[in-house]
């Protein structure tokens, strides 16, 4: 018998040998324990996202919100400015998220691969083609709203400025939560916990960052300044909730390196934006708090996905949330 197949029987005797046995505490045979399959590898797959991918997520909310909030202020009537630079930011953002998809893809063909099929249960899928539907409809509300202000004004480019806004404000939206989504519809144990308050929580980010853009740009106004309380009140709340949530699940969110990371992004996105903003209404103080609050959304994509590779190495948290439900 070769030698290789040889192997492959031993193999299978060790197996069968291991599943005759009594089962241990766990409920699996001594030899084959919950962390391991059948081919000595790991039950979950460890995200093997690069550096890119948190910082797609962290543009694309802050593009696809800053959409939405063109979309307030052309429909409050406020001043052309403040709509035009809102466009502006969500074009670039929207400029810059596909060249982070490429890097962590590798080939740009990848990429453009996606593109040939829209599967609608893949959040992956989804998510390119709203990507694609919101650079194009920002670009037709910017291109519009420079024609006006150019002193272009007629029915159609006004109606083509309402429709681009519109639209663009609504597939803003769809891509600064469905990040959240993404990430909560896998089987990675914390990720998949924790999917009902994820889009709530990249939503808030996403909206406290295009407002704290707008403040470094210059629009210390009343407006940016709820938004900014707003953002990071929800965020504090939102911090508490995970704080207090102690079951095995969230172990990535209280022990190690990511637990670290997602306190420290919580305390400056949450209470820390919070009291420096109500604490001084001066200019200085809202940047200081608009920059605050940026550091620990950016930080805080970070520490989900280091918190869904520590999740990755304790499968056991899989099989018991699997028999509960």
């Amino acid at each position: 018998m070769p030698a290789k197949a040889k192997a492959s029987e031993e193999r299978l005797d060790e197996i069968r040998n291991a599943a005759a046995q009594p089962t241990g505490r766990d409920g699996h045979p001594p030899q084959i324990r919950a962390r391991d399959s059948y081919y000595g590898l790991p039950v979950l797959k460890s995200p093997v996202w690069t550096w890119e991918v948190p910082m797609y997520f962290f543009i694309g909310g802050i593009a696809g919100m800053s959409a939405c909030l063109a979309l307030v202020a052309q429909f409050f009537g406020s001043g052309p400015l403040l709509i035009r630079c809102a466009l502006w930011v969500a074009l670039v953002g929207a400029a810059l998220c596909p060249l982070f998809l490429i890097a962590d893809l590798g080939r740009p063909t990848r990429f453009l691969a996606m593109l040939r099929v829209a599967k609608i249960r893949s959040p992956m899928s989804v998510g390119v083609w709203i990507l694609v539907a919101f650079s194009g409809c920002t670009f037709v509300a910017l291109l519009a709203n420079e024609l006006i202000v150019r002193g272009n004004v007629n029915p159609l480019i006004a109606g083509l400025q309402w429709a681009g806004e519109g639209t663009a404000a609504l597939t803003g939206l769809i891509l600064a939560a469905y990040t959240g989504v993404l990430i909560g519809a896998t089987a990675n144990p914390v990720w998949s916990h924790n999917r009902r308050a994820l889009p709530a929580h990249f939503l808030a980010a996403a909206l406290g960052g295009s407002g704290a853009v707008l403040e470094l740009v210059g629009f210390l106004i009343p407006a940016t300044q709820i938004l900014g309380v707003a953002a990071a009140a929800i965020e504090t709340l939102l911090g508490v909730h995970f704080e207090i949530s102690r079951l095995p699940v969230n172990a990535p969110l209280h022990r190690g390196k990511s637990a670290v990371a997602f306190r420290i992004a919580g305390v400056l996105a949450g209470p820390g934006a919070l009291i420096v903003r109500l604490a001084s209404d001066a200019a200085p103080g809202r940047r200081a708090a608009a920059i605050c609050f940026l550091c620990g959304s950016l930080l805080s994509r970070y520490a989900w996905i280091w918190a869904g590779r520590a999740s990755a190495k304790d499968p056991e948290v899989l099989f018991q949330m699997q028999r509960k439900a």
